[in-house]
């Protein structure tokens, strides 16, 4: 069975969650098992082989899970990127639209020394808004995007379209 076929026979599905209409892929059966998640820490570092990597910033709270696996495999630091108000230190922030409304992620002012080369980890790429704003921060901290990885992707919502400003560099693990 392939490292697909196992996260796919692990996630599951959860309708009308958070709201009706919506099938909401719930990652968290996959953290029973903690021989797949050896696997989907060596698959993801595997991926990015030839990528030059100074750290990985992760988004709350899902793609921390991997995220610090994954940073811990490349021994690079973990940056965690958070809802607004969450971290204690000094922080740079940066709003962004929601389908109704708007939402704002924070970084410590001094979690990515200028030039890194910054890998963004979340569990799943939906629409790319998330993801884009984590970019956005690494470039208001004087990094580089190296690239994207997520364990879950939903292709259909064309979030990879909005990710290829900032890098080409975008694995998923699995595509729905």
């Amino acid at each position: 069975m392939t490292i697909t076929d196992k996260i796919k026979t692990a996630i599951r599905d959860v309708p009308d969650f958070p709201k009706p209409g919506i099938l909401f892929k719930d990652i968290t059966p996959i953290l029973q098992d903690s021989a797949l998640c050896r696997e989907i820490t060596l698959e993801l570092a595997s991926q990015l082989k030839g990528t030059r990597i100074d750290a990985i910033a992760a988004v709350e709270s899902r793609g921390f899970l991997f995220g610090m696996l994954l940073a811990a495999e490349l021994k690079v630091p973990f940056i965690p990127v958070r809802k607004s108000g969450k971290l204690p230190y000094k922080t740079i922030g940066y709003e962004y639209k929601l389908e109704y409304g708007s939402a704002k992620v924070e970084i410590h002012t001094d979690a990515i020394k200028p030039g890194w080369n910054v890998l963004i980890h979340d569990d799943l790429l939906a629409t790319g808004g998330t993801a884009a704003a984590a970019a956005e921060l690494v470039k208001l901290s004087g990094g580089v995007v190296s690239g994207f990885s997520f364990l879950v992707g939903l292709g259909f919502l064309n979030g990879r379209d909005v990710l290829k400003g900032y890098s080409n560099n975008v694995w998923e693990l699995v595509d729905y």
